[in-house]
């Protein structure tokens, strides 16, 4: 029987419910064929992992039988150790060499990925108790360094720690649309629900013979002239990923259908705009 760590097994549990769907790859810096994930799906990572590591691996081993009973198929169930190189994120120190359970995809062949000496990025919590073990938040919590991947991971980082990084979207408030003086004027209002309470909303704007144009205004001022974000960025994910796919009916304080049937229309502009979370 393989000899692991009794916490780094317990952790191994959690490696069974993906946190995102999209692929791991293995491949070390050296490959030309590592596919980068989404930001999408770099960014829930990262907002999902209080521990990111850089690390080089020193020896992996597989754990077969009754501790890897629940493994999903194509995978294989490894104790791996490495040295640490960078900690990317991380409010407490830990060891210059760590171990963790991963649940990791076999090749084409159905045979173990050759782990040794390749330099993987960590999505990790730590362990209680044991700054040399840490637990992966998820089936990719092990991706394979690359250059691209490393610096895409530090920008979100930096975006997430920084003073004024977008919150949370967590639902609607109230929406409402006014008419303007023109026909075909006008403007919709939504103010959005955030984990920590701070202020965000969506402006629309109609003009007659234009374009609706959108912005999001951080903060209590309302600002037309923000203009949307920019793709890939956090506020971008926020949104995206965020916002519900209509405008619930009891953010409208008015009780007129065709002013609430011009903000979900409004609405649904943006969401357009700022295209799928994938």
């Amino acid at each position: 029987m393989i000899r692991v760590p009794l916490m780094a097994f317990c952790c191994a549990v959690s490696l069974t419910t993906p946190a995102h769907s999209a692929p791991q790859t293995t491949q070390n810096q050296a490959s030309p064929v590592a596919v980068l994930p989404s930001y999408a799906t770099v960014a829930g990572q990262v907002l999902g992992a209080p521990l990111i590591l850089d690390a080089r691996i020193r020896s992996a081993v597989r754990i077969k039988g009754g501790e890897a009973a629940n493994v999903a198929a194509g995978r294989a169930r490894f104790y791996i150790e490495a040295d640490v190189t960078a900690l990317i994120r991380g409010a407490n120190a830990v060891s210059t060499r760590i171990g963790w359970v991963a649940d990791l995809p076999l090749t084409e062949r159905g045979r173990e990925p050759k782990l040794k000496k390749q330099r993987v990025l960590l999505f990790a919590r730590a362990v209680t108790g044991r700054n040399d073990q840490i637990q992966l938040t998820g089936l990719d919590g092990q991706r394979g360094w690359s250059p691209e991947l490393d610096a895409l991971v530090r920008g979100i980082v930096r975006e997430a720690i920084a003073k004024d990084a977008p919150p949370a979207i967590t639902g609607v408030g109230n929406a409402f649309h006014v008419p303007g003086s023109l026909p075909g004027e006008g403007e919709t209002q939504v103010f959005l629900q955030t984990a920590n309470g701070a202020p965000v909303s969506l402006q629309i704007l109609r003009r007659p013979g234009e374009q609706p144009r959108w912005a999001v205004s951080l903060g209590d001022i309302v600002d037309d002239s923000a203009g949307p974000p920019r793709k890939d960025t956090l506020l971008w994910y926020r949104l995206a990923c965020g916002l519900p796919g209509t405008l619930p009916a009891e953010s409208f304080e008015s009780g007129d259908p065709a002013t609430a049937a011009t903000a979900r229309e409004d609405y649904a502009l943006v969401l357009g705009a700022l295209g799928p979370c994938r």
